[in-house]
């Protein structure tokens, strides 16, 4: 066992249930953070760390993409409590050594949570799990690479799968593209196919670009920002530093969400003396609790009463479809509207009121509108009402879709993506390489593939694919039906655990680490590319950088000749390369080099310029699909902990939502207890109902009384995946509904 690494798989056994928190952050959440990254690094080397996180010339945080203030008006301390917990994370001085696996067999790993498993530390050797093994055992790099090469020219391209997560360096994810498409294949699901695939689909068709339109200066200069279906509080926390600035410069600010968050109420900046010995600061001036899915009927019926208040100059220059909206938002049934969304009319027209008056406002979202059938639609319909206020390519104005993983949004940029990138053509003149053309599998597809023995091999780098899926025996189960899995890892994690045939651990340096190649770049929710440079030892000789291990594994697959040496050697050498192929990236060495690189253009912001068909904004109509429950029936909406992100588990507290040492809740309205007869503090299981007849069980869930809207219920995802019907999935962009979850409560004797 990893040293001082939890030596008792504890579970839920210690839960305890208290009352949620009013405001985030304060003083306890820098105690919470430093007493998580002292636990970990010691207090010198987090001290040592940490005054680098987000920093010019230090090192990105491996947490979430919201942007930094420019280099000089940054804070020396400009990290949240959990960006204090993913640098601890990675920075730990806990360590996974072959004795550790000659310790624990696969199937007793496989027995413990996910909490214990990441706990354990970074991943130190090059491990492989031999056919008819139950152990991992030590491989070096060499044998390794022969190993995966080998696996991968016995199969047909399109029968390895190569997933990737939203930490990897712009500079490895371009590589990694290369290498997947010079090999044959465009099987390239990332994490964003599960998060904000609908975001990107919805922002293309509209807008035709599939990032948001805002910058950080957007956001403090805002009148109006509406926040809807995100909590940043514990998923963004840094976000409640801007929305104060923002309030304390005059703005109004809006929530929409179905349970009542801490971190939407009021924020106690610990970098103020408010936030130390004061109250702190009022954010949201109108909080909707929204019921779960009733996202779509609201902006539908904000459109309807803003009609009278649009921007005709805008519209009639930039925009296409306004008849045709402004024809179906007409009239509105707000019957319908009412029941929907659990909101009342007056409610609603007071925030039409605000959009009307409002002069600059912002629509920020995140998977709360990104995770359901009709995301597509709902996103589409935010569009409808900013372009109606001609609120897109002004000052403090625009649409905001807050990204989770650090760098998911430059991967995608990267062309980690399940299609051919605009710029196939410019890959095939550059290395004389013939690219394949047809659409690979994304990670619904991905995981029916290898499900159904059409794909052979996984590949990730990065992430854990096995706690982030959907429907989480399915995807067990296509692990474990494939030939080969590998993972390019730093911490150990469930997929690990849910091996193939033959498995391999590739242990890669973290963002916090000395790096020989130089720096890595990055890219943030709002466009913005900066270097990242690790200032730390590696947690072991033995380390390969990401970019390292996809050049060596591309030279013991591929026979086409790329200068994969070179590019691994320098990251400058590959920057070049990308600066030649990737649209906003020329001279792109020279722009990351000042400290405070640069923002890749947007049409829309920049200068109202869309790259659509017909050069303009287009509006659409969506169809709203009631949502009726059969009796006894609650919506049930997956979501984090504030002692998590992603599927990383730093400990078993939601200290915001009055959670200790556990984490198989349910959060449910009091008003439902009643009508289904059960207890505040009882067990249930959670049973899923779904179209395919099927039914879902996630069992022992301890039922927690907690203001959410009536009709609606929450728990914590990995634990609630199992739910997940895996082909229930967003029109369009297909992404896993993990926002919409018709389920039952079963007590248990």
């Amino acid at each position: 066992m990893a040293k001082n690494a939890p030596t008792d798989d504890v579970g839920d056994r210690d839960l305890q249930v208290s009352p949620p928190k009013q405001a985030a952050a304060g003083v306890p959440g820098v105690l919470h953070g430093l007493a998580a990254a002292q636990a970990q690094m010691g207090v010198r080397r987090s001290a040592l760390t940490l005054l680098k996180l987000n920093q010019a010339g230090g090192f990105d945080c491996p947490g979430c993409a919201w942007p930094e203030p420019a280099p000089g008006k940054r804070s020396h301390f400009e990290f949240c409590e959990n960006g204090a917990k993913a640098v601890a994370e990675e920075a730990t001085l806990r360590r996974i050594t072959p004795e550790f696996f000659a310790e624990h067999s696969i199937s007793d790993l496989a027995g413990r949570s996910d909490y214990w498993l990441g706990q354990q530390g970074r991943l130190t050797t090059p491990m492989i799990k031999r056919a008819d093994s139950d152990h991992y055992e030590p491989i070096g790099w060499d044998d390794a690479f022969a190993t995966i090469g080998a696996q991968l020219n016995a199969v047909e391209p399109d029968q390895s799968v190569f997933y990737t997560s939203g930490r990897t360096s712009n500079e490895a994810a371009f590589a990694y593209q290369l290498f997947v498409r010079a090999y044959g294949t465009n099987n390239l699901p990332d994490c964003s196919n599960m998060c904000h695939e609908s975001s990107g689909v919805a922002l293309m068709e509209t807008i035709g670009i599939g990032k948001g339109s805002v910058t950080l200066e957007d956001v403090h200069q805002a009148k109006l920002i509406i926040v809807v279906g995100q909590n940043p509080g514990t998923n963004h926390p840094r976000m409640l530093t801007a929305l104060e600035k923002a309030k304390k410069a005059g703005a109004t600010i809006v929530a929409v969400n179905p349970l009542l968050e801490a971190g939407l109420m009021r924020f106690k900046n610990p970098q103020a003396p408010d936030g130390v010995v004061g109250r702190g600061t009022s954010l949201a001036d109108e909080y909707l609790q929204i019921r779960v899915g009733g996202d779509l009927p609201l902006f539908a019926a904000l459109g309807h009463l803003l009609l009278p208040h649009a921007d005709r100059s805008f519209i009639d220059s930039y925009t296409a479809g306004f008849e045709a909206y402004a024809e179906a938002r007409a009239t509105v049934d707000w019957a319908m509207t009412e029941e929907q969304t659990g909101l009342t009319r007056e409610q609603i027209e007071r925030v039409a009121a605000l959009m009307a008056e409002s002069d600059a406002t912002i629509v920020c979202w995140a998977m709360g509108l990104t995770q359901r059938s009709d995301s597509v639609p709902t996103i589409r319909e935010v569009v409808n009402v900013q372009l109606l206020r001609g609120m897109i390519g002004k000052p403090g104005a625009g649409l905001c879709p807050v990204r989770g993983h650090s760098n998911v949004q430059g991967d995608r940029t990267m062309g980690i993506i399940e299609s051919p990138p605009p710029w196939v053509d410019d890959i095939e003149r550059e290395f004389k390489i013939e690219m394949p053309r047809s659409h690979g599998y994304a990670v619904v597809d991905a995981i029916r593939a290898m499900r159904d023995g059409r794909a052979r091999f996984f590949m990730a780098v990065g992430g854990n694919f096995a706690a982030a899926a959907p429907d989480t025996d399915v995807t067990l189960a296509a692990l474990a039906n494939c030939d080969m899995t590998v993972h390019v890892s730093t911490k150990l994690n469930r997929t690990h655990v849910t091996p193939g045939t033959v498995s391999l651990i590739l242990p890669c340096l973290g963002r916090t680490e000395r790096d020989p190649a130089g720096f890595v770049t990055v890219e943030d929710s709002m466009s913005a590319v900066h270097a990242s440079t690790g200032r730390l030892a590696p947690a072991s000789p033995d380390l390969l950088s990401e970019l390292a291990i996809i050049s060596r594994l591309a030279q013991a697959t591929l026979s086409t000749e790329l200068p994969w040496s070179s590019w691994e050697a320098s990251y400058p050498a590959i920057r070049e390369v990308i600066a030649k192929i990737v649209p906003g990236f020329d001279d792109y060495e020279a722009k990351v080099t000042p400290r405070e690189g640069f923002t890749l253009p947007h049409g829309p912001r920049d200068s109202r310029e869309f790259r659509t068909a017909d050069g303009k904004a287009h509006f659409t109509v969506n169809r709203i699909v009631e949502r009726h429950l059969p009796p006894g029936r609650l919506m049930l909406q997956t979501m984090r902990s504030h002692d998590q992100y992603n599927t990383t588990i730093y400990g078993l507290d939601d200290r915001y939502r009055g959670i200790s040492g556990g984490r198989r809740v349910v959060f449910v309205n009091a008003k439902d207890l009643a009508s289904l007869g059960l207890a505040d503090g009882s067990m249930v299981d959670i049973v899923s109902e779904w179209k395919d007849g099927v039914e879902r069980r996630a069992p022992g869930f301890r039922l927690v009384e907690y203001p959410i809207a009536a009709g609606c219920a929450g728990a914590y995802f990995p634990e609630a995946n199992v739910l997940v019907p895996l082909d229930s999935t967003a029109e369009l962009s297909h992404t896993p509904t993990s926002k919409e979850i018709v389920v039952r409560l079963e007590p248990v004797a």
